[in-house]
């Protein structure tokens, strides 16, 4: 990158973070997101891509959409995806990316696919966290709301890449995928640096009394990642349980009451419980649908949104 110009700068609160712990990079033309604690380790290359910057035109403006789409062509994307590896300062290593489902499914890559050499969309395999201790090759996954999570062991010098749903989160990706990283390389948690990317806030994320209630049953501490009425609505209690009640003629009762859920919460607690240390763990708070002016959202923002991508990967 020695004729590429970049600049770092810590993220201003005016972002929504938590103010320490994480820097923005501009390479370019476009803003990397980065964990202090993941950019200290010498062997390591992450970072978290923006909105801005890109070739894609959406809406009449260019943006940085990694993810293939319906409103999006293959070759903008591919091209969006070389021009983050560029600003990563590894444009040569290959990406290998998921075709995410929301599960617990974590692959092991001991090599880059060959369907993946020159196409990083083709042969993907199906799942939601990817890990290795193969240098030069990198791990992305992508979101545009849920929670990226960018994984390091610092001993055995291994890395791990998860997306984060609301599904996968209750279907324990993360926990698993630290077990995972345990039966491959032997990790110790007590090892492990974690950053938590951006994603949906506590503030703009509702969810129905469905999920409550399976989060309920899933994890003791629930109700402590939900704003709301929790108690009530985790338990199936009916706000009116006799709606008739209400006198509202048919089609005009009252919307069905929601909570508020704090995903990045959820998966943070997933790793402190794996027995990952909290001062190794950087969580951005920024919440991609209050800054759609940085960030995708698909909550916000409908279909016609992009993606955003966490990569990770060994240097040599």
């Amino acid at each position: 990158m020695s004729r590429t110009t970049q600049s770092a700068r810590r993220v201003p609160q005016g972002l929504h973070t938590a103010g320490t712990g994480w820097s923005m990079r501009g390479v370019a033309g476009i803003d990397l997101l980065t964990a202090d604690r993941l950019a200290e380790i010498p062997w390591l290359v992450h970072g978290f891509s923006t909105r801005a910057g890109g070739t894609s035109d959406l809406r009449g403006a260019r943006v940085l959409n990694v993810g293939l789409t319906k409103w999006d062509s293959a070759r903008a994307v591919e091209q969006n995806r070389g021009k983050l590896l560029r600003a990563l300062g590894v444009p040569q290593l290959p990406l290998v990316t998921l075709r995410q489902i929301h599960s617990d499914i974590a692959h092991l890559v001991t090599a880059i696919p060959a369907a993946q050499a020159t196409d990083s969309a083709a042969g993907a395999p199906r799942g939601d966290a990817l890990l290795t201790r193969a240098p030069r090759v990198l791990l992305g996954v992508q979101a545009a709301d849920c929670v990226p999570v960018l994984l390091a062991d610092t001993v055995t010098h291994a890395v791990a890449a998860v997306h984060a749903g609301w599904r996968g989160t209750l279907a324990r990706v993360l926990s698993k995928t630290v077990g995972r990283m345990r039966l491959e390389f032997g990790t110790r948690p007590a090892d492990l640096v974690a950053a938590i990317g951006p994603a949906i806030g506590r503030c703009c994320y509702e969810v129905g009394p469905e999920v409550a209630q399976a989060f309920l049953a899933q994890f003791a501490t629930a109700a402590e990642w939900f704003d709301g009425p929790f108690d009530r609505l985790s338990q199936g209690e009916e706000p009116n349980f006799l709606p008739w009640l209400s006198m509202a003629p048919p089609g005009h009762d009252p919307p069905a009451e929601r909570v508020q859920l704090d995903l990045r919460a959820a998966n943070r607690w997933q790793l402190l419980d794996a027995g990952v240390p909290a001062r190794n763990i950087a969580t951005s708070a920024i919440c991609t649908a209050c800054r759609t002016d940085l960030l995708f959202s698909y909550r916000r923002e409908g279909p016609e949104t992009g993606r955003q991508a966490g990569v990770i990967g060994i240097r040599a």
